[in-house]
């Protein structure tokens, strides 16, 4: 992490900086102050106590014993960041870019949401530090996550529906950035993932990166040693990014990112980038790994998970996967759908349909892991979102 990504925010040969002119000198304002901000111990005190006394950290780490014991095989870990505030990691990320553009001296913030719960954590920590706000959100993942769309309006958030392409994430990335610079004078663009142009991808993981510190010292007092195996979800990846982030230079730990491999393997039928034929390219700033034609136009995704069904995926993942230090897999929209009830079933945790791909990778793996094993999972966040949509789904299920 202290070597990438280089000064050009490249980490191997994905990164950089991919945008208009009009955002070249924002970003370099950005870089600059989150450099001199990062090393404040006023800023990192404020954060970290923020962090300790209004987002509910540390985060637990919890034995799930009837999910192993139902499993069989290895010990199964969950690291419990759908007890934050607002239910979900992505607070971690909102709340240190709010608290960067509040010093950065910008009232004003707009950000994308694909699952919402970024747009909620954006809307809470605007709240907190008295910004104006705006989300952009896709039709589409408006009518998904209806919960999450009045949460942000009762906070005081402008919530903009996006009416164009497939009305999801990716078009309300579009949306956000075409505001930004319309407005980079008195706005701050809040990106939600390990996307976009540098220093974003770096940003977002460091903030992210307290899961992984909290779990690599929590699971190795609760076992005496590493473990096994780390899973996380991954859309953009900002998840799986603050959790792997610590256990990346352990090399006797398996990582494992899991896609959305949605309900087939043709095109538009899914969201996996590793998995389902990603092709290197440049979306929305960054060179990255990204589902596309061959003439190199972006190809439509689908997930149960409207957090997972981004085209493309954050440039340290595409890294990570190039160096082969991490491997990525895929999960279907039944076998995540199954995971949502299993869990909730023997441990009496509604997970996130996005954190559900994660647990359904670990209930195929599991069992055939010897019972000495310890698989730790980042739980990233909890399913009360998903209630209406999962039985929607499966309403319409064979």
């Amino acid at each position: 992490m202290r070597s990438l990504p280089d000064d050009r925010g490249y980490f191997g040969d994905f990164g950089g900086r991919f945008v208009p002119e009009t955002l070249m000198a924002p970003l370099a304002e950005l870089e600059r102050a989150y450099g001199r901000l990062r090393r404040s111990r006023r800023f990192r005190g404020r954060y970290e106590t923020l962090l300790s006394d209004y987002v509910g950290r540390p985060t637990p780490l919890f034995e799930a014993a009837r999910l192993t014991a139902r499993l069989g095989g290895a010990r199964v870990w969950l690291k419990r960041e759908d007890l934050c505030h607002t239910g979900a990691h992505k607070i971690n990320n909102a709340l240190g870019q709010a608290l960067l553009a509040e010093a950065m001296g910008k009232r004003r913030v707009i950000a994308e949401t694909g699952a919402g719960q970024h747009g909620v954590a954006v809307a809470t920590a605007s709240a907190l530090l008295g910004l104006e706000c705006r989300v952009y959100m896709g039709s589409e993942d408006i009518r998904r996550q209806q919960p999450n769309v009045a949460r942000m309006r009762l906070l005081g958030t402008e919530v903009v529906a996006v009416e164009s392409g497939s009305k999801t994430l990716k078009d309300a990335i579009n949306e956000a950035l075409r505001d930004w610079v319309t407005n980079v004078a008195s706005t701050h663009y809040i990106l939600g993932s390990v996307l976009g142009p540098h220093p974003y991808p770096m940003m977002v993981r460091d903030f992210q990166s307290v899961i992984g510190r909290e779990a690599l010292t929590q699971v190795r007092r609760a076992t005496g040693g590493l473990p096994e195996l780390v899973v996380a979800c991954v859309g953009g990846g900002s998840n799986a990014a603050g959790i792997f982030s610590a256990f990346v230079p352990h090399r006797s730990v398996r990582l494992v990112g899991v896609e959305a491999g949605g309900r087939g393997s043709g095109p538009g039928e899914h969201a996996a980038r590793f998995a389902g034929g990603g092709m290197p390219g440049v979306l929305h700033g960054t060179h990255t790994l990204l589902l596309q034609d061959g003439d190199g136009q972006v190809l439509p995704t689908h997930s149960v998970a409207a957090g997972l069904d981004y085209p493309a995926v954050g440039p340290e993942h595409a890294n990570w996967n190039q160096l082969g230090r991490v491997a990525y897999a895929r999960v279907d929209d039944r076998e995540a759908l199954g995971a949502f009830h299993l869990l909730a079933e023997t441990e009496g945790i509604v997970p996130a349909l996005e954190s559900a791909h994660a647990v359904a990778w670990v209930a195929k793996v599991a069992p055939s892991m010897p019972a000495k094993a310890d698989v730790l999972v980042n739980l990233s966040g909890r399913g009360d979102k998903d209630l209406a949509e999962a039985t929607l789904v499966e309403g319409r299920a064979p």
